[in-house]
């Protein structure tokens, strides 16, 4: 009953904040306006192609984006059995830029490039971040939340020179400013035919997840207990890593690297709803759309005209909140 009464309040909040999304910004446009518009009873309205080509776009991407960073947090914390890890502190976000950036610097195939070269590169990074942090936090020793989280900062910096590099070898200013997309994170590029790849692989991921809770719960015993319990730990959490690079990687093709929505929101689910998987990644992916289109639009209108990139915001809210967390539960931290 209580899981159903916190995903009903995450509903609303969401219909709410889509709302809102659409009503606000540089022009603003009454509530009842924007719902005479998607009800179709004002197919003439001067602000329908506002809304319905430039902020439901926007609007939806942000619901996508923030769920699946928010499900990839959830169950990077429960393989690793800490509760600071998030695709971007893991540098899986990094991974995913860095390959984005190499194809946008390549310039494969014009169209292709943004359909299919572009998420493909982003989750090779992704792939190759997951597992270069991977081996480098269990090399010479038990693999520690320590150690992981600075295995992903290591990455995370190496893979940044890495696209400054390759921005500077390509000779070509404007890719500078394509760039600053990946690195900062932003929704302005938000179109309709940029959102059937990462809300299909969203609902594709969230539900084989939710099929895995009973594993991911057994990988909170801890690994000699996961493997007592008839868990094979090690082919499960590469498979899992694997899918989780895959959805990181679609998310940050079409938003950049938006940190922290992976590491806050998961906590916030937890206290919610408790730590049970079944229940944990849907309520976590119904906050993670929430917290990302609330976002959104404080980049939108804070200092309207002016787009401020989300990425920016997020990591002014998720920064204080991961020093504090460090500071609370300590270096070993863990789920």
């Amino acid at each position: 009953m209580r899981v159903v009464a916190v995903a009903g309040g995450l509903v609303v909040a969401l219909a709410v904040a889509v709302v809102a999304g659409l009503a606000l910004g540089s022009v603003r446009i009454p509530p009842g306006e924007v719902l005479a518009v998607l009800t179709g009873q004002a197919e003439r309205s001067p602000t329908r192609t506002i809304l319905l080509d430039v902020r439901l776009p926007r609007v939806l991407l942000g619901a996508i984006v923030g769920a699946g960073l928010a499900v990839v947090g959830t169950v990077l914390q429960a393989l690793v059995r800490n509760r600071l890890a998030d695709p971007f502190l893991l540098g899986i976000s990094s991974g995913a830029s860095t390959g984005a950036v190499v194809v946008l610097v390549l310039g494969v195939g014009g169209g292709l490039t943004t359909a299919v070269a572009m998420p493909a590169g982003a989750f090779a990074g992704a792939l190759a971040a997951t597992v270069a942090v991977w081996f480098l936090a269990r090399r010479g020793g038990a693999m520690t939340g320590g150690r992981l989280v600075l295995a992903g900062v290591t990455v995370s910096y190496i893979l940044t020179a890495l696209t400054t590099l390759v921005l500077i070898a390509s000779g070509r200013p404007e890719h500078f400013r394509e760039a600053l997309f990946w690195s900062l994170g932003g929704l302005g590029s938000a179109r309709w035919d940029g959102i059937l790849v990462p809300g299909a692989v969203l609902a594709a991921g969230l539900v084989v997840l939710v099929a895995l809770a009973r594993p991911l719960d057994l990988m909170l015993a801890g690994e000699e207990g996961a493997t007592l319990l008839g868990l094979d730990t090690s082919r499960f959490r590469a498979a899992v890593f694997v899918l989780v690079s895959l959805v990181t990687a679609v998310m940050v093709a079409v938003s950049g690297a938006v940190g922290f929505i992976g590491l806050m929101v998961p906590h916030a689910a937890r206290l919610l709803v408790g730590a049970g998987h079944r229940a944990l990644l849907p309520v976590a992916a119904l906050g993670g759309a929430v917290a990302l289109v609330v976002a959104d639009l404080a980049a939108r209108t804070v200092a309207a005209p002016q787009d401020v990139p989300v990425g920016v915001l997020t990591a002014l809210t998720g920064g204080p909140l991961f020093l504090w967390l460090m500071r609370r539960r300590g270096e070993g931290a863990t789920v």
